[in-house]
């Protein structure tokens, strides 16, 4: 498997997680700080990681 196919491979699991988490919210609470915040890690890092495998493909 190519670098590249492993980094966008890697990135598209990080916004599945990212999705996971922003769906599990309590129904009277609401979605907490640390949850938003999580998700927004893992947006940025699989943001990076599909641009760097696309950028490594070409």
């Amino acid at each position: 498997m190519d670098g590249g196919v492993a980094l966008t491979a890697l990135g598209l699991f990080l916004l599945g997680g990212a999705w996971s988490i922003w769906r599990a919210d309590h129904d009277a609470k609401g979605r907490t700080a640390p949850q938003v915040f999580f998700t927004l890690v893992l947006l940025v890092a699989a943001g990076l990681a599909i641009a760097s495998g696309v950028l490594r493909q070409v």
